[in-house]
């Protein structure tokens, strides 16, 4: 049940360009195709449609079906998948890394926001259907990212030497990871749920990626979410004319490299959240993921021994396009090249870098998707509520930093005011009588004023402050109780759903969380909430 809304702008976690794009700010208008309202996504229906061929739907259902071939899953996911071959089917996408166990708390939401917008779509656009899809990185190889997730503050951790695309990672050494989850976790029915999924996702199931695409349709199934895996040779057959741009001419770091100068040139405040290379791309072999560069007399796979001259890359390429592993910067474009997609569902820093790229996705001639920043809670007991009421707080101000929720708090507590504004005030208008005496006279004497002015507010602000460390010394108490249940709320001082998993939750909720959290999110409503979890 949700207890509050609370806009993005009131919370720090998030970056002024977010609060902008948000806030449909005119300055960032040139940097997004629509702006994702559920009117707006007529004009993004007509621009996919013309764009995406019957061809390329083909493409994908097969590889789709091919993907899912050793997967038991819901006749409502095998009918999202055929639903794919018609031309007025499309996608609402999100992705993300093969993070232990779902990692934190976020990867569940945004598969819900996808789940919930591809719901609203259909209900209001009832001539065309809408599709969820979760994106497996099956490419990405930075494994420490990924490797541990948070069970009541402790951290489960998976360690192994494999190097790498991470999907491609043998799960044989799970076994002794679940026996530490096993252990952490205690008894009772929900907690054997979460031990059988966990068994039944990485110990059956021979690498990374196959385990993911069961532990996420054994989640969302019901919803009809469909997972695809990019690292495919059929799907980058596709993106064959991309990579050869990318190869040879670098349009994407001229583009994207243009946007960031502009981004920085509106407001130095918005974050550079990705840079673009020469070439972006990877190659991707058993042995490893590695960069591909220029050289003088053509190209090279950085940390091997692997070159190629122009005629020779061609040939890989045309030959084993799944060697072709697209970076940060060109994994967006091959979405939207192999997939019906209208809107892409990610996290603040997602959205950054996807404001990045509208500039390249132009030059390239492929539609821009709607940018939905997904849902963004904070799940809350019944009785963790009940303390933030108790306390007499209201739930954003235990956004605030440890030591203004202090502050605030000894304001609330204190019998008399600790600020000294008022009193600074009438000094203020003491001295500005004075100021204007000083003017009729010498410059000593209005130098004379000046230092006395500030010396007198500074012994205010000391005062101020004094009294400040008195008041907190007189209610320890209170305020350990309200930096108690803060870092409870807030673990390892970051939001929750940033640190914790979404195991936490079910061993209080069960099965019902997944449904309760689809009921409470709203997709289109952009603003935090907080969830009470009773």
């Amino acid at each position: 049940m949700i207890t509050a809304h609370i806009p993005y702008q009131e919370i720090r976690f998030f970056s002024k360009l977010i609060t902008d794009y948000l806030g449909e700010e005119e300055k960032v208008r040139s940097f997004y195709n629509n702006f994702p309202e559920l009117f707006q996504f007529r004009k993004q229906i007509d621009e996919k449609e013309f764009y995406f061929s019957a061809d390329t739907r083909a493409v994908l259902v097969k590889s789709l079906k091919a993907q899912y071939a050793e997967v038991k899953t819901s006749p409502k996911v095998l009918r999202n998948i055929e639903l794919l071959a018609k031309k007025n089917t499309f996608t609402i996408t999100t992705g993300h890394q093969l993070s232990l166990f779902t990692g934190h708390l976020y990867f569940i939401f945004k598969i819900i926001s996808v789940i919930n917008t591809a719901k609203r779509l259909s209900e209001f656009y009832t001539d065309f259907h809408f599709v969820p899809i979760y994106w497996m990185a099956t490419e990405d190889h930075d494994f420490e990212e990924i490797n541990h997730f948070h069970l009541n503050n402790r951290t489960i951790c998976w360690n192994s030497e494999q190097t790498g695309a991470t999907g491609n990672f043998a799960t044989d050494t799970l076994d002794a990871v679940f026996q530490t989850f096993d252990k952490a976790i205690g008894l009772g029915k929900n907690a054997e749920e979460l031990k059988a999924l966990f068994r039944d996702s990485y110990l059956k199931h021979h690498n990374l990626a196959e385990a993911t695409r069961y532990l996420v349709n054994a989640l969302f199934e019901e919803y009809g979410v469909v997972v695809i895996d990019g690292n495919d040779k059929d799907l980058k057959q596709l993106f064959i004319p991309y990579i050869k741009e990318d190869l040879f001419y670098h349009t994407a770091q001229k583009e994207v490299e243009k946007t960031i100068a502009d981004l920085q040139a509106l407001d130095a405040a918005y974050p550079i959240q990705v840079n673009p290379r020469e070439i972006n791309m990877f190659y991707l072999i058993e042995e490893g993921r590695n960069r591909i560069v220029r050289t003088s007399e053509g190209f090279e796979v950085l940390n091997t021994d692997i070159k190629f001259i122009q005629a020779s890359i061609l040939e890989e390429l045309n030959r084993y396009p799944e060697r072709f592993s697209p970076n940060v910067i060109l994994r967006p474009l091959y979405q939207e090249v192999i997939l019906p997609n209208l809107a892409y569902i990610g996290g603040g820093g997602e959205i950054a870098y996807w404001l990045e790229l509208k500039r390249f996705f132009n030059k390239q001639k492929v539609p821009f998707p709607m940018l939905m920043l997904r849902n963004s809670a904070m799940l809350v007991s019944k009785r963790q509520y009940e303390r933030i009421e108790k306390l007499k707080l209201y739930p954003v101000d235990l956004f605030l930093k440890p030591e203004d929720l202090k502050n605030l708090k000894i304001q609330q507590l204190s019998e008399f005011p600790i600020d000294f504004s008022a009193q600074k005030a009438v000094l203020l208008q003491q001295f500005a009588d004075l100021h204007l005496l000083a003017k009729k006279t010498d410059i000593t004497f209005e130098n004379a004023v000046k230092a006395q002015e500030v010396r007198q507010l500074k012994g205010l602000d000391k005062l101020e402050k004094r009294l400040l460390k008195a008041q907190k010394r007189k209610f320890s108490e209170e305020l350990e109780r309200v930096i108690h249940l803060q870092s409870e709320l807030f673990p390892n001082g970051i939001l929750q759903e940033r640190f914790s998993n979404f195991s936490d939750f079910y061993l209080l909720k069960g099965r019902t969380l997944i449904s309760e959290l689809v009921s409470d999110f709203n997709p289109f409503d952009y603003r935090f909430v907080i969830v009470v979890i009773d």
